[in-house]
Parts: structure tokens; sequence; C-alpha cells
């Protein structure tokens, strides 16, 4: 989802931690060096990887700026190949037969079948082109904050690991409770009893 939208999905995140410096330079790095590839990879699954805004498909961080004042702005792409069950088994049931006329046989054995299915789907992943997923990034390094505009689970564990693995440092999730740990604007004593609130048990209650 783009954060150009109407309506949005946004996760946000605090960035624990301060990233080395100079800043622009250790940004530009992990961006340039993390960039999604050029060059589909014909056997993977999944591919990921940075990209300017501007730019989904064009991933040249030095032609397309990343900063917008204090703002960095960017992108992840993640790249999934995936052929319909129905087309493996039309496929596998075809090279079953062929297989069974050449070599004049009724029935083949469970692990021919099976070599004749891994076949069948690696050939097909080759062959599929990989589905582009676009995720806008905006990170506000004077506040150490994050948002990732969207709240796929998997888009946002994915975001989280390659993240960490970009810039070395880490991204905390922010909901209630670690939004009021992080806050400036609590008291210790005020965040302590927030914190050690627990679930009622309302189901005891309404069973009483």
């Amino acid at each position: 989802m783009s954060l150009l939208s109407s309506s949005l999905s946004v996760a946000r995140y605090k960035v624990a931690g301060k990233i080395e410096d100079p800043v622009m330079e250790t940004v530009a790095e992990g961006l340039k060096k993390n960039a999604i590839t050029t060059i589909e990879d014909e056997y993977a699954e999944i591919t990921i990887g940075w990209t300017p805004f501007e730019s989904d498909f064009e991933p040249d961080f030095d032609k397309f700026t990343f900063t917008y004042g204090h703002y960095f702005i960017f992108s992840m792409r993640i790249d999934k190949k995936s052929v319909p069950s129905k087309i493996i088994k039309k496929y596998v049931a075809i090279e079953i037969a062929k297989k069974l006329k050449e070599d004049g046989r009724e029935f083949l054995s469970k692990n021919e079948k099976t070599d004749i299915r891994d076949a069948v789907t690696e050939k097909l992943m080759r062959q599929i082109p990989s589905t582009p997923n676009i995720y806008n990034v905006l990170w506000d390094n004077e506040n150490s904050s994050v948002m990732l505009f969207s709240t796929q689970k998997a888009a946002n564990e994915e975001f989280e690991t390659f993240f960490s693995r970009s810039f070395k440092l880490k991204l905390v999730k922010l909901f209630p409770f670690t939004m009021i740990e992080y806050s400036d604007e609590w008291k210790d004593e005020e965040r302590d009893k927030v914190m050690n609130l627990t679930t009622l048990n309302l189901k005891g209650k309404i069973d009483a």
C-alpha cells in the first residue's frame, strides 16, 4: 500500500539504538547493499530488497533520492513465485502418462511419482515470473520512528528482519503498552501501573 493512498494501513515502530555516523552514508550503504536485484532468480520462491520510493522497478539509489528533510522514504519490495496446485497437477499427470507409455508399464512407484512432481514443479518455477509486492517505508530519523504502510503479518515480519539486517538496528513494534513504555509523557509510577496490568478473567465473571 502506498503512503500516497487515500486510505492507509500503517504499522508503527520505534528504532532501538542510534544509527552509526555519518548517518546519510550509513543509510545509503544499507539501502544499496540490500537493494532488490534487477536479475530475477529463476529458482527463488521469494526475493526481498529495498527500492526507491519513486522507482519500484529501478533500484538505483544514486539516481533516485531517499531523503526528504529529516525523513528517509523508500520501499521494500517482495517478489514471490507461486505455481497454482492445479497447474502442477495437470503437468504431473501429463508426465506420468508419458512415462508409462515410454516404458510400457501400467503403474509407477511412489518414488517415481515424487521425482516427476519435483521435476515438474522446478521447471514451472523457473518459467513463471514473480509477482512484486511494494510496501512503502517512512523513517523519521529525528524521532527514531518508522512506519511501514502495511499491517499484513507476513510483510511486517519480513520487514522487521530485513531492516535489522540492513541497518544493524532493532525495531520495536508500537502498540499501547510499548507506546507507553517509550513515551516521555508518563511518570515512572504511572508507567509501572500500566505495565503491571493483568488481563481480567472475564470468562470466570460470566460463568459466575
